[in-house]
């Protein structure tokens, strides 16, 4: 392996652990605790199988190297789940819009 994807796994390694410990002392949930061991796993997967990653893009027809690819990925899931943020920070401030006119009709009366 090259340093670069030692230091990437270690890296991988401590953001895994601080997961589990965050787990343990109940600052996030089950769901939350599955999606980024999810993310986090499959991120040193890109990092070990990188040579192979990079064979597959280029039998795909592209002409960048794997890294850029998945960077170009990660890129685009970054704008989808600001995307998705912003939605539910729509929804929360029409919810709270509601709330406090009720509050306001109510205190009112």
């Amino acid at each position: 392996m090259f340093t670069q994807q030692i230091i990437g796994l270690i890296i991988i390694g401590f953001f895994v652990i601080r997961l589990f410990w965050q787990k343990r002392i109940k600052q996030i949930n089950a769901n939350e605790f599955s999606f980024w061991l999810v993310f986090w796993i499959a991120s040193a997967l890109a990092i070990v199988f990188l040579r192979q990653i990079d064979y597959f893009v280029k039998d795909l027809g592209f002409s960048a190297s794997g890294i850029d690819v998945l960077l170009y990925l990660a890129v685009i899931m970054l704008f989808y789940f600001i995307f998705r943020v912003r939605i539910r920070m729509a929804k929360m401030e029409g919810e709270i819009t509601k709330l406090v006119k009720e509050i306001a009709i109510r205190d009112r009366k």
